[in-house]
């Protein structure tokens, strides 16, 4: 029986466009997606409202979670946080475990969230590029077997990689441009990359 699993990279974000919001942010390691981010966030709900897609799992990152949501809307589906699919918890780049948006937050700004649902892989800070690889096959390899019908994760760039690499194996060349969408399918249990990081769906707006 065939099974696709779609990945994708979130959509463009705040401090991309605006470095200096960094600086005052509460949350500094969890912006939001940009004003452009969330365009994309649309053009992939309508590029996926026609699929068949049974689950939807995000990063528990804020930029995720808004690129996931649409999508969610788009298919009349939960949306279920997987900590696995967290951003690389990479100490060059965030000083400590990073922040994220509390429940409070987003039960309220995001009511199609599943909080009954548990994270299959919790990823501890600090973490080594090895590590985040591993965190993120496993992540994967734990929902694919867990959950039957087809599946769309929305993550970031490494577990993005990662999570191709746990599925397809051998060191898969990707395109990990922002908003990219992969597409997995496993046919008698061999896993064929079908979408290499394909953008085309955002237009050239």
């Amino acid at each position: 029986m065939t099974k696709t699993v779609w990945i994708v990279r979130h959509g463009n974000r705040l401090d991309f466009v605006y470095p200096e919001w960094f600086e005052t942010a509460t949350r500094r390691y969890d912006p939001p997606l940009a004003e452009d981010g969330f365009i994309q966030a649309n053009k992939l709900a309508v590029r996926l409202a026609s699929e068949k897609i049974d689950h939807i799992f995000t990063s528990p990152f804020l930029r995720a979670i808004q690129t996931a949501y649409p999508v969610a809307e788009a298919l009349d589906l939960p949306l279920k946080i997987e900590a696995g699919l967290s951003e690389w918890l990479n100490p060059d780049w965030m000083t400590e475990n990073p922040e994220t948006h509390p429940k409070e937050i987003l039960e309220r700004d995001y009511p199609r969230l599943d909080w009954s649902y548990q994270s299959s892989v919790i990823p501890q800070y600090p973490e080594s590029e090895a590590q985040v690889k591993k965190r993120t096959q496993t992540t994967i390899l734990k929902l694919v077997e867990q959950y039957p019908g087809n599946l769309l994760l929305v993550a970031h760039s490494m577990s993005v990689f990662g999570m191709s690499l746990g599925l397809v194996g051998g060191n898969p060349s990707l395109n990990l441009d922002l908003g990219c969408l992969v597409k997995i399918v496993s046919n008698r249990e061999q896993w064929e990359i079908q979408l290499n990081g394909d953008t085309s769906y955002l237009g050239s707006d």
